[in-house]
């Protein structure tokens, strides 16, 4: 093992040894005392399976088979879960032909960041994570359930659905994709596209023509975003089939990999001799092979909350400095979009997660030892599936790249470490995204130009105001001001000054994610100005360096006539869209570092 990647491992460990016993306690004692079906009255269990068939009800009474509670994210407006409609049968099916039994335990909500962006729903999204992870909750209280299959792919889904189920941790849990979207129109020219309609060289019809070319079919948007990035550290973590992240919806290996997966969860209860419940597989490896496949692939900032608050949820502190330290050692050996112009399913076929995994192995940059849902460890999980005779086979997979301008290796990274580098100062802590950066624009000092709502900056830009050096500055986005809602809205027009020449640079305390594009963005930025941070004390003109080579964050004002200064008040909140409803959440959410989370 590397030894950066060991020490963090030990200081994960060290500093959460508390929280991890007592979460381990809770598990043991509900694997210990379940209150399963043997437990449940006549009248309990009757309710149970009342709507099953009549063969599944005998099933269930004998008490010696599996039953799989599966909770799904299901709605057909979400192209990626769009394909989700057919696999409660598929899976109910599979497990029947190994003497077992499925019911959908619940439904969670499932929101699209791509349609709310830049819209007032946007600030209900981060805190549908938590609610994703209460609705898992409640779909498995019923305690009907050996094992768990789990429905989901976008953004805080994924997420939302790991804290939940880690709550049942003494149960085991399998992800189960649905795939990328085909390949549509490419990366690079959509946000070309989108960069001229900021400039008002074309219209609404010609940039409504280009969306839709880019998200034109069922399954996942093809951009390594946070839904991509997901389905990487879901596997990274031993929780989903391996080589399975990026298999298009609607063929043949898709249904039978689903099928594997179904057949293999009942394999692992326990009822058997191969018990691999949640709460073990997640543990301080596996969150540390998801940070490195992470950074390795130059995946979403989302997960330097996300990933924070699943291992919170495991009993575990992990911060920000623990990125920044892996980050330095794990090299860049992808480039996906925004990364690069290819998208996953140019780096599927180049070689996938089991080339990339297997690189990061032989370099001592995962642990080989952790636990999965498959195979002894994480050395002999990583594989590639296939169909032989229609039926699914492991293969070791490819060991060199098929496009190194996509995956390369070892010895020729594409940048010498991994996507993500803490940024600190007298303005707070933050993160930045540097492997979609140029390094030239790695530091950028220049004037504050302040703002409270992402939608003040295009009147600015409209009227030549930005046409300078300038950072401007996007204060009241933190989880406890308005939910922490993503500000793409703000990326094309931000570039279009970067391309003329000027020196751009974003900071705010709100959120971008694995979209993040050219422009260098201070993101995540705690404390948060509703929180006193000193973002709200920033006044236009303020000289700002960002400087990702130093991790430097700094306003250039005296202490002393900083401490002096009033801090801006909140604008008022909108009520629209249901925002009203989360007042309580954002009255008692942690910090973005702490997981950004209303549930610890």
């Amino acid at each position: 093992m590397h030894p950066t990647i060991e020490a963090v491992t030990r200081d994960i460990e060290r500093r959460s040894s508390d929280l991890r016993d007592d979460y381990l306690g809770m598990i043991d004692q509900m694997g210990a005392n379940p209150v399963d079906r043997k437990q449940l009255s006549c009248g309990n269990l009757a309710h149970g399976f009342a709507a099953c068939s009549s063969d599944d009800k005998a099933t269930i009474k004998m008490m010696e088979a599996a039953n799989v509670g599966i909770v799904t994210a299901y709605n057909d407006m979400l192209s990626a879960h769009q394909p989700y409609a057919p696999y409660p049968d598929l899976i109910k099916a599979a497990v029947k032909q190994v003497g077992s039994t499925a019911q959908v335990a619940g439904g969670v909500p499932a929101m699209c960041d791509g349609v709310t962006q830049g819209q007032d729903g946007m600030e209900l999204s981060l805190f549908s994570r938590d609610v994703i992870a209460q609705a898992t909750a409640v779909s498995l209280s019923h305690q009907m359930f050996d094992a768990v299959v789990m429905l989901g792919i976008c953004d805080k889904i994924v997420p939302g659905l790991l804290i939940g189920a880690l709550q049942f941790g003494h149960l085991p849990v399998m992800m189960i994709p649905a795939g990328p979207m085909p390949s549509g129109l490419p990366n690079k020219e959509k946000a070309r596209i989108r960069q001229l309609f900021a400039e008002g060289k074309i219209g609404r019809d010609e940039l409504l023509e280009a969306e839709s070319a880019s998200y034109h079919s069922p399954g996942t948007c093809t951009f390594y975003g946070t839904a991509n990035t997901n389905q990487m550290m879901v596997e990274a973590m031993g929780l989903q089939l391996p080589g399975s992240s990026f298999v298009n919806p609607g063929t043949e290996l898709r249904d039978k990999l689903t099928e594997f997966a179904a057949q293999q969860v009942t394999r692992i209860t326990a009822l058997g001799r191969d018990y691999r419940p949640m709460a073990h597989i997640v543990d301080a490896r596996a969150l540390v092979n998801a940070l490195v496949a992470l950074l390795a692939s130059g995946g979403s900032t989302n997960h330097c909350i996300h990933l924070i608050a699943i291992a919170r949820a495991a009993g575990y502190r992990m911060n920000w400095s623990d990125f920044d330290a892996v980050s330095r050692v794990t090299p860049l050996l992808a480039r996906i979009y925004p990364n690069g112009n290819a998208d996953v399913n140019h780096f599927h076929a180049a070689g996938g997660t089991p080339l990339l995994f297997t690189t990061l192995l032989n370099a001592g940059l995962m642990h080989p030892d952790a636990k999965t849902c498959l195979g002894e460890h994480f050395a002999d999980f990583v594989a590639e599936p296939g169909l032989d005779s229609a039926q699914i086979e492991w293969n070791k997979g490819i060991t060199k790249s098929l496009d190194a301008n996509i995956i390369s290796d070892i010895d020729n990274p594409f940048a010498p470490e991994g996507g993500v580098r803490l940024l600190e100062g007298n303005l707070g802590r933050s993160v930045i995204k540097i492997s979609a950066v140029n390094p030239e624009h790695w530091r950028v000092r220049a004037p504050a130009v302040v703002i409270d709502d992402q939608n003040d900056l295009k009147a600015l830009f409209e009227a030549g105001e930005l046409d300078r050096d300038c950072v401007v500055v996007v204060r009241f986005q933190g989880p406890a001001a308005n939910g922490m809602p993503e500000l793409h809205k703000l990326t094309p027009m931000l570039g279009v000054l970067q391309d003329r020449g000027f020196q751009v640079a974003l900071v705010t305390d709100g959120r971008m994610s694995g979209a993040s594009g050219k422009v260098p963005a201070a993101i995540h930025l705690t404390p948060e100005a509703v929180s006193d941070g000193p973002i709200g004390k920033v006044h236009n003109g303020d000289i700002i360096t960002l400087d990702a080579h130093t991790g430097d964050l700094t306003l250039e004002v005296d202490d002393a006539n900083l401490s002096a200064r009033v801090a801006a008040g909140q604008p008022e909140q909108s009520r629209t869209v249901g925002r009203h409803l989360f007042g309580n959440s954002r009255a008692q959410v942690s910090d973005a570092e702490s997981g950004a989370s209303f549930l610890f």
